[in-house]
């Protein structure tokens, strides 16, 4: 039988899974703790015996993909058009400080203009820290799409061991 504190738990399971989603564009919001928030409030307060130990394994696996695809991707980008490690502590700061400005373009925007003065200050070339500034774009964008991809396999196999 289903008890209006279940309910109320499913309510904030949801909200925490929603706002993983909202990580991807706030990088703020730690995304993959939002997911996690979820599955433990379900274990600790719904039923502790749902979860199977292949969905715990997936969980870890799959968390540990989602922080080598934010990484990975600057690496492969950044690292290929040149960049430097000042060109990635400013992407990073920039990400940062562009959640607070003009959200949501502003982690876009922001991170790109604070790497193109990094490089520039780097003594590259204006076309070179444009290069750079891409690649920057490049690596956030394909590095989201793909954490966007994991959140989502984490929340069905989740919903799979619970609902099946």
């Amino acid at each position: 039988m289903i008890t209006i504190v279940d309910i109320i738990f499913w309510i904030i399971i949801i909200a925490c899974f929603i706002l993983s989603f909202v990580g991807l564009v706030y990088p703020i919001i730690p995304a993959v703790v939002m997911i996690w928030g979820g599955v433990v409030l379900y274990h600790f307060g719904i039923n502790p015996n749902e979860l199977s130990w292949i969905s715990w394994t997936l969980f870890v696996i799959l968390t540990i993909l989602l922080f080598l695809a934010d990484y990975l991707a600057n690496l492969h980008f950044v690292d290929k058009a040149g960049g430097t490690k000042w060109g990635m502590r400013a992407a990073a700061i920039g990400l940062i400080v562009g959640s607070f400005v003009i959200p949501p373009f502003g982690v876009i925007i922001v991170p790109f203009a604070m790497v193109l003065i990094s490089e520039i200050i780097q003594k590259k070339t204006f076309q070179e820290s444009i290069k750079v500034a891409f690649a920057t774009l490049i690596a956030f964008l394909s590095g989201t799409f793909a954490k966007g991809i994991i959140q989502l396999i984490m929340i069905v196999v989740f919903s799979f061991d619970v609902l099946v």
